[in-house]
C-alpha cells in the first residue's frame, strides 16, 4: 500500500489569492530517493533536502493547517513521518494569521480565507511540478486548534461567528478525510452545522487543554449530525495540554514564558511524538487507500 523512504525533499512555493491580491507561503515535504540530509529552516531542523527530486510514483496529498497566530513549521514529526511513508505534505502559512503577521487575527475575513487558501493550495499543487505525483483521489488535511476549524469547514461544516452569523465557506469535495488536533470546534455549535460532513475524521483531544476545553471539541463533534460515526476515531490524550501536538521545540526555545513549548506537569511531549505521527499515518492510509 505504501513504500518507506529513507529521506524527504523540501520545497518552498508561493500561492497567490488573485481575488484578494495576496501571496502566502507553503512548505512542501515529499518522498525522495536522495541521500538523507538535515535542513535548517528558521529555528528548526528538518529531515530533508531542499529541492530534491521527488521519487517516482503517485502519492496522497496531505495539507497541514496551523493554529491561530502559529507557524507552519512546527509539526515536523508528523510531516516527516508522512513524507517518509509516501505522502506529499503541504504546510500552509496562513495569510494574516501567523506568527509573523497576525493582522487578521480574530476577524471574519480570517474565517473565510483560511479554508479558501487551503483549496487554492490544492489548486496550485495540482498545476505545479508535483501534479504528476499527486493522487487526486487521496487528499486529506490535518488541522491543529484553529486549523481544526479550517479542516471542518473544508469538509462541509457550516461555521457561525460568536454573534450568530454564518461564515461564507465552501466545501472542498476533493478532501477525503481529516485529522483534528485540539480543534476549535465551537464555530460549529449551531444546529446541523456538521450535517454535511460525511468523511472519516480522526480527533485528538487534550485532557487538560486550557484554551479549548473538551466540551468545545469532542463533545461538539459527537453531538452533531455526522453521518459516518463508525468512522469517527476519537482519542483523549491524558494529561495533555493544548500544545502537545506541536513537535518538541529545540532545547534553546523551551521556556515557561514561551507557552507553545509548555505542557502540564508530568506530560512527556517527546515520548508522545514517538507514537502520534504513526497513529495519524495509519488512520489516513486506512481511509485514503480504501477508496
Amino acid at each position: 500500500m505504501n513504500q518507506l523512504f529513507s529521506s524527504t525533499g523540501l520545497k518552498h512555493i508561493i500561492v497567490t489569492d488573485t481575488e484578494k491580491e495576496v501571496d502566502f507561503n507553503v512548505l512542501v515535504q515529499y518522498p525522495t530517493l536522495s541521500e538523507p540530509h538535515i535542513e535548517h529552516i528558521g529555528p528548526y531542523y528538518f529531515q530533508g533536502l531542499k529541492d530534491a527530486s521527488i521519487a517516482e510514483g503517485m502519492f496522497p496529498l496531505i495539507l497541514i493547517s496551523h493554529g491561530n497566530s502559529g507557524s507552519h513549521l512546527i509539526y515536523r514529526s508528523i510531516t516527516t513521518e508522512l513524507a517518509k511513508n509516501g505522502c506529499i505534505v503541504a504546510m500552509i502559512e496562513h495569510y494574516g494569521n501567523n506568527r509573523n503577521d497576525n493582522h487578521l487575527g480574530e476577524s471574519l475575513e480570517n474565517l473565510v480565507l483560511r479554508p479558501k487558501h487551503c483549496s487554492l493550495t490544492i489548486d496550485a499543487l495540482l498545476s505545479s511540478d508535483f501534479k504528476d505525483s499527486i493522487d487526486n483521489d487521496k487528499i486529506g488535511i490535518i488541522g491543529h486548534s484553529f486549523g481544526g476549524y479550517t479542516a471542518l469547514a473544508l469538509a462541509g461544516g457550516k461555521p457561525f461567528t460568536k454573534e450568530g452569523d454564518m461564515v461564507d465557506v465552501k466545501k472542498d469535495k476533493r478532501i477525503k478525510t481529516i485529522v483534528l488536533m485540539a480543534p476549535a470546534a465551537a464555530f460549529f455549535m449551531m444546529p446541523h452545522s456538521l450535517c454535511e460532513v460525511d468523511i472519516p475524521i480522526q480527533v485528538f483531544i487534550a485532557e487538560k487543554d486550557e484554551f479549548i476545553p473538551p466540551v468545545f471539541s469532542a463533545d461538539t463533534i459527537l453531538s452533531k449530525e455526522i453521518h459516518n460515526r463508525e468512522k469517527l476515531d476519537i482519542h483523549i490524550i491524558e494529561n495533555a495540554g493544548h500544545f502537545a501536538f506541536i513537535t518538541p521545540f529545540p532545547e534553546h526555545m523551551n521556556s515557561p514564558q514561551f507557552l507553545p513549548s509548555t505542557d502540564p506537569s508530568g506530560f512527556n511531549r517527546s515520548e508522545f511524538h514517538q507514537s502520534l505521527p504513526h497513529t495519524i499515518k495509519e488512520f489516513l492510509f486506512l481511509h485514503l487507500y480504501e477508496l
